[in-house]
Formats: C-alpha cells, sequence, structure tokens
C-alpha cells in the first residue's frame, strides 16, 4: 500500500460540538454509530463568547479532527477553522446560520432569560424547546421529556451566557470562502429556526461545500431522526480529502 493510500484509510476522530443548552445527550446514537467519536461536554462552561468557546475547544481537541458543530456548535466549529484550521480535516455545519444579529433577535432571547430569571429554567424550556421540533418530534413523549430534562440540566446561568455569546458572535463572511476542506451542511426540513435557505447560502459560500436534507425533522434533526443524521455523517466522513476535492461531482442537494 502506497503512503497516499495509507493516509485515506487513516481517518481523523469525529468531534462535535453541542449547540444552545445542549449536550452528548443530543449525540447518543450518533456516539454509538461511530467509534472513536467524541462531544465537548460540560455547555463550554463559563464561556460568553464565540471565540472562548472554540479556546476551550481547541484546548481539549485533538490534534487533527473531523469536525461536525450543531446549531451554535457550528458557529463554534466556524471559529475553531479560522483559529486552527490545520487541525480540521472536515467540517460539517449542522442546523445552524452564519448571519449576523438579526432585528428583534435580541428583544427575543432576552425575553425568554426574563422567562427564566422570573418563573425558572423549567419554564424557558417549556417555551423554548417545543419550536425547535420537527411535527413527529413533537409527539414523542420520550424524546421531548429527554430533551427538557438535558436543557433544564444546563442551567440558566448557562443560557445567559450562551446567549451573549450568540448576541456578540464575530462575523464569518471572510472565513467561509477561504474553507478548503471537505464540508457539509445539514438541515431538517422542518427547522423553523435554522431554516433550509439559510444552509443553500452557507453551502453556496464554502468552496466545494456539499448540501443535504433531512425530511421531516427540524432543529434538533441528530436526535429527532438519528438514522438519516448518521448516514449523512458516514457520508461527509467517506468525502474525498482536500486533494481531491476539486474532483466531487457538482451536487447541491441531497434528502433524506
Amino acid at each position: 500500500m502506497d503512503a497516499k493510500s495509507s493516509d485515506r484509510d487513516v481517518s481523523a476522530p469525529l468531534l462535535i460540538l453541542p449547540g444552545l443548552l445542549c449536550d452528548s445527550r443530543m449525540f447518543g446514537e450518533t456516539l454509538a454509530a461511530f467509534p472513536g467519536s467524541a462531544v465537548v461536554d460540560g455547555f463550554y462552561p463559563g464561556c460568553d463568547r464565540i471565540e472562548a468557546m472554540a479556546d476551550h475547544v481547541i484546548a481539549h481537541m485533538p490534534d487533527r479532527c473531523a469536525l461536525l458543530g450543531h446549531s451554535m456548535g457550528a458557529r463554534v466549529a466556524l471559529e475553531v477553522m479560522r483559529k486552527a484550521p490545520d487541525r480540521v480535516e472536515r467540517l460539517a455545519l449542522v442546523d445552524t446560520g452564519v448571519h449576523p444579529v438579526k432585528p428583534g433577535e435580541r428583544e427575543g432571547r432576552y425575553r425568554l432569560r426574563d422567562i427564566g430569571r422570573a418563573q425558572g429554567i423549567g419554564a424557558l424550556v417549556a417555551q423554548w424547546l417545543p419550536p425547535m421540533m420537527g411535527f413527529a418530534a413533537l409527539r414523542n413523549e420520550a424524546l421531548m421529556d429527554a430533551l427538557y430534562a438535558m436543557a433544564v440540566a444546563a442551567g440558566l446561568p448557562t443560557f445567559e451566557a450562551q446567549i451573549e455569546a450568540l448576541l456578540h458572535r464575530p462575523s464569518v463572511d471572510a472565513l467561509l470562502p477561504s474553507i478548503d476542506c471537505p464540508t457539509i451542511a445539514m438541515v431538517g426540513r422542518q427547522d423553523q429556526w435554522s431554516p433550509v435557505a439559510q444552509h443553500i447560502s452557507i453551502a453556496a459560500a464554502i468552496p466545494g461545500a456539499q448540501l443535504r436534507v433531512v425530511e421531516g425533522a427540524g432543529h434538533m434533526m441528530p436526535a429527532e431522526a438519528p438514522q438519516a443524521f448518521n448516514h449523512l455523517v458516514r457520508q461527509w466522513l467517506s468525502m474525498p480529502s482536500v486533494q481531491d476535492i476539486c474532483e466531487l461531482p457538482d451536487q447541491v442537494e441531497g434528502e433524506v
């Protein structure tokens, strides 16, 4: 076996960055399906800026990895790409956005914060979680209970720190065209918070990036449709390395 073939056979480990109020409980089936994979757990302790979250990840990540970010975690993954691009073999951006703060976003996040301050984290999560889910997932009591418990466990101080990070997020407009590793944007068709249109824009902004849409899933797609999600992760991990990226077919969108 020549050195080039040997390099392709050695895959960098999968590292997952969770989103707002999420931890490894979002990705249980993915961790089981991909031995050696890991989640940066602990809700980015004490971090109230995306840049600080990225520093936390860099301090805990392998020398080189396949980096997957979900929701806010994808914004953290992009900041890791800015700070340490040589340590990222490939990049997956899941149920997310790359836009600056939108009109009314600050007020909406602070309304949730104020519910938490007045009524507790449970009341906050009860308002926050349902709009994140696809239609079928809303009827899955076991899944809703598990995600509710996860988000409540994060606590109000974590929510407040994470929304400040999101409201002060850095621009990635100049970063996206510079990304040269195999990249995929994944989204649930029913994601109302980070809709498909945002991911079309992400895929268009990153050279060679591909788009995949999971039917019947919402913003919590990795937990709502884990088999479809894992199928896409496996596809992404099998994408050609950067030296062969120019040979990829011009496929823009696929559905699962």
